[in-house]
């Protein structure tokens, strides 16, 4: 219900504590070399023009490749080097200066590339992908929209389905199965007529899925960017709603 006068906004932040916490490590490695290098010269630049030096420096060529589901960028050419050389060479003591930062720059990439591969493995310990508690933690607000005309006429039991987080099941995602059963026409009965909504996973995950729920309220299907997980609870969550 909206009322006149007051303004609702809702906000979905999703907090990846595991990148953050990498991301602090890799800033403070770039500026402890920058520090260091920044010491070791007898005439001191302005911080302005080194922090612009260290910028310049971090374009690269790149190789994209996607590793466990995570894109990654594999720096190949030092173009900010190769820009910084070429604008500086001819002003006398520049580029043997900046050039320290330039490269500092440039292997900026790599400290990047190594923090996102070695969060990969340190996410998955902390945040299993395929544990149901890693989405749904709380149930609170939990509720049921319904996406299909097949699924009208239910609602959602929340208190069955907080008493049953800890019993679900992990089962095989039998999609093209699922696909044969309504001959893969969207006029037949959806299998998954319900979108759960409201669920709270576990804080710092980052992960946001698409959460469906089946049509005898037994079965939940985690849709993440990545890939699909189905569970199957002893008891249906759903109920009649009342006219």
């Amino acid at each position: 219900m909206k009322k006149e006068g007051a303004l609702i906004i809702n906000i979905d932040v999703s907090f990846n504590i595991v990148s953050f916490v990498m991301s602090i490590i890799q800033w403070s490695v770039i500026g402890y070399l920058a520090y260091r290098g920044y010491r070791r010269l007898d005439t001191k630049p302005r911080v302005w023009k080194i922090l612009f030096a260290l910028l310049v420096g971090l374009f690269a060529f790149t190789i994209n490749m996607e590793f466990f589901h995570t894109l990654i960028k594999i720096p190949i050419l030092p173009l900010g080097v190769w820009i910084l050389y070429g604008v500086l060479r001819s002003k006398e003591g520049r580029w043997d200066t900046y050039r320290r930062f330039a490269w500092i720059g440039f292997l900026a990439n790599f400290i990047f590339l190594a923090g996102t591969l070695l969060s990969i493995p340190i996410h998955s310990l902390i945040y299993p992908e395929n544990n149901l508690s890693t989405y749904i933690t709380g149930t609170k607000e939990a509720s049921i929209n319904i996406i299909h005309p097949s699924g009208e006429g239910r609602t959602l039991d929340q208190g069955r389905l907080e008493k049953q987080l800890s019993d679900v099941k992990q089962a095989e995602v039998a999609s093209w199965l699922w696909y044969e059963e309504v001959g893969g026409r969207s006029s037949n009965p959806e299998r998954f007529p319900y979108q759960l909504v409201g669920t709270t996973g576990k804080w710092g995950s980052g992960l946001n899925p698409d959460i469906y729920m089946e049509q005898d309220g037994k079965g939940i299907l985690i849709s993440t960017r990545k890939t699909q997980y189905y569970y199957r609870f002893p008891e249906t969550v759903l109920e009649e709603e009342e006219r």
